[in-house]
């Protein structure tokens, strides 16, 4: 790039840009030398004339052919990245074109309502933010981004969309939630779309051409006015997540064949009913939401979808569910909460997922195939004596359903020949609760290398040995009414754990240990002694969907809260706070979550 020197006119008004924006030599030279400039949070109303200018006017320190300047002008760098978020920007000079090395434009948060046509002629340009301003549309020219692949206009004020963001042939990422679009136009070009962000609009279809988008991972259509689905959602086979919560829905969209379609959210639509054929193109779906619908029942043909692990129908009208969901293997979490369950206990629903499908399997009928008779020309495996309870595992079953259970013995402890049974057979679930354990034996970490799922509710136990940081296969834990009051520091080494339970115990706070276990999706912490909601710690959770803080000893709720937007179930009744009032609280969680956003200091 040529650069062209300062001129001694230029000086004066240089200083006077300085005074304003508050932008000091040394944080440029600092953008000179790194070739990035992060600008935000200085309560700008305009962008200094010296930052366009920064890799065109030499400071008078650099004038200098001294080899010991510090700010060599032949040094430099052009500047890659410019972060001007959370100022009070209301327009973006057209001498933005002055640096066209940008790869990345921030201007997030600020009062922007237009932006300059120059901005199309940042060639290099691959990350631009716009999101949180008052901008209605966008300039022609910025069709010829053809680097770009980020592009977020979220919290705007977007009615329609440009025709011509088709065209970003290269655009990876692009958000326009919390606008007012109405319709869209056509994105079939955007052959390299993954991630598309609508939610919150005023959408009331999808264009038909959807299912070119054959790139796409992760649609986000919630909160919209959508009745159906172009036809069906054919050939989208990256398709990984879709999220269609709060529209007019009255059916299951069908999506033909979406072989990568992990994650299903269509909570609080409009569905009476499910359809059976529809399950076919769900095959591997691993999270299905149903949520605040109008369901009465549950189809049998749901066992379909074997690779199920969270199951979310609360707040229907079902009154009971097919006994062969018991036998889904896979299904980790069963929400049932807000049903008018008649064929099934209370007491067991209130128990959690693992009782509910216990329940279930066992009133299958023998003749429906639950219970695996071995085949008679195979000898028999032995069976192994509990020690002096008298009981007995079986070998074969235990081998055969990967379970062990040892519930409800009142055992102050876990028999060895049981331990060796279980790791002989390389079981999958353990199930200690209703004994009389206060601690675990040292051999159970030879099972840490198998088991996924293990209950330990229901028992004496003071404190977790190190040990049970070695289980990092383990996906379910279940720690409910014991005696503890912290968990391991290496508890953050069970990479795999997705729900953990440690209700009724004597948490004073949550363990810090769980805020950097990244994978967790429901915590479950009711009835203990905790007093303070970190918001910091569950905003590092990110992808945590359930917290359970009922009956705890929460004086304050954080406004902050809110912003943990990825919670699906939020409770926190029966604790001492005043606000939010019951009335908000029984809203449900998207109302609690908004109410407390709302209150956020501005």
């Amino acid at each position: 790039m040529n650069r062209r020197p300062l001129n001694s006119g230029f000086v004066g008004r240089q200083s006077a840009q300085e005074e304003k924006g508050s932008i000091s030599d040394a944080v440029l030279k600092q953008g000179r030398k790194s070739g990035q400039l992060n600008l935000s949070n200085r309560g700008l109303t305009e962008v200094p004339e010296k930052v366009w200018r920064i890799n065109l006017d030499v400071p008078e320190e650099a004038k200098s052919v001294s080899l010991d300047c510090e700010d060599r002008w032949w040094d430099q760098v052009d500047l890659t990245k410019l972060i001007l978020a959370s100022n009070s920007l209301t327009e973006i000079s057209g001498d933005v074109f002055n640096l066209p090395a940008l790869v990345l434009l921030d201007i997030h948060d600020n009062s922007l309502t237009t932006l300059p046509e120059e901005i199309g002629s940042l060639s290099c340009l691959q990350k631009l933010n716009l999101g949180h301003n008052k901008i209605s549309s966008l300039p022609m020219s910025m069709a010829q981004l053809e680097s770009l692949c980020s592009l977020k206009l979220e919290h705007n004020s977007f009615k329609s969309l440009e025709c011509w963001l088709g065209s970003l042939r290269n655009l990876e990422e692009l958000d326009v939630s919390y606008n007012m679009v109405s319709s869209l136009p056509s994105l079939a070009g955007l052959k390299h779309l993954r991630t598309l962000n609508l939610s919150n609009n005023a959408l009331e279809m999808l264009p038909p051409e959807f299912d070119h988008l054959q790139a796409l991972d992760d649609l986000n259509i919630s909160s919209n006015k959508i009745c159906n689905f172009p036809g069906k959602l054919y050939n989208m086979k990256s398709l990984r997540r879709l999220d269609c919560r709060q529209n007019h829905l009255t059916s299951v969209p069908s999506v033909g064949q979406c072989p990568s379609l992990k994650e299903l959210y269509l909570a609080y639509n409009k569905i009476a009913e499910l359809d059976s054929k529809v399950f076919a193109g769900y095959s591997g779906l691993t999270v299905l939401d149903l949520h605040d619908n109008l369901l009465t029942s549950i189809p049998e043909d749901i066992i379909i979808l074997r690779d199920l692990e969270r199951l979310d129908l609360t707040n229907n009208d079902i009154s009971g569910l097919p006994y062969k969901i018991g036998n889904m293997s896979n299904l980790k979490s069963l929400v049932l909460n807000g049903n008018p369950l008649r064929e099934l206990r209370r007491d067991i629903v209130m128990r959690g997922t693992q009782a509910i499908m216990k329940h279930l399997k066992s009133r299958i009928p023998d003749d429906d195939g639950a219970t695996d008779q071995p085949d008679a020309s195979v000898a028999p495996l032995p069976s192994v004596s509990m020690g002096s309870s008298g009981a007995v595992v079986d070998m074969h079953t235990l081998g055969h359903t990967k379970t062990l259970n040892y519930s409800g013995k009142k055992s102050a402890s876990i028999p060895v020949e049981v331990l060796e049974a279980a790791v002989t057979s390389e079981v999958k679930t353990v199930d200690f609760s209703k004994n009389m354990l206060t601690d675990l034996p040292e051999r159970i970490t030879a099972l840490s290398s198998s088991v996924s799922d293990l209950n330990l509710g229901f028992n004496k136990i003071t404190s977790l040995p190190s040990g049970i940081c070695s289980f990092t296969q383990l996906e379910f834990l279940d720690l409910r009414n014991n005696q503890l009051s912290s968990l391991p520091d290496g508890f953050a080494s069970l990479r795999s754990l997705r729900e953990i339970i440690i209700s009724y115990n004597r948490f004073s706070c949550l363990p810090p240990v769980l805020y950097s276990m990244t994978s967790l999706r429901t915590l479950l912490a009711c009835d203990n002694q905790i007093a303070v909601i970190d918001v910091d710690g569950l905003l590092r959770m990110s992808v945590l969907e359930t917290l359970d803080l009922q009956n705890n000893n929460i004086s304050q709720v954080p406004p902050e809260l809110g912003n943990v937007r990825g919670l699906k179930a939020l409770q926190l009744g029966g604790n001492p706070f005043r606000t939010p009032r019951a009335a908000i609280l029984a809203k449900g969680t998207q109302a609690l979550l908004e109410y407390l956003r709302d209150r956020i200091p501005r």
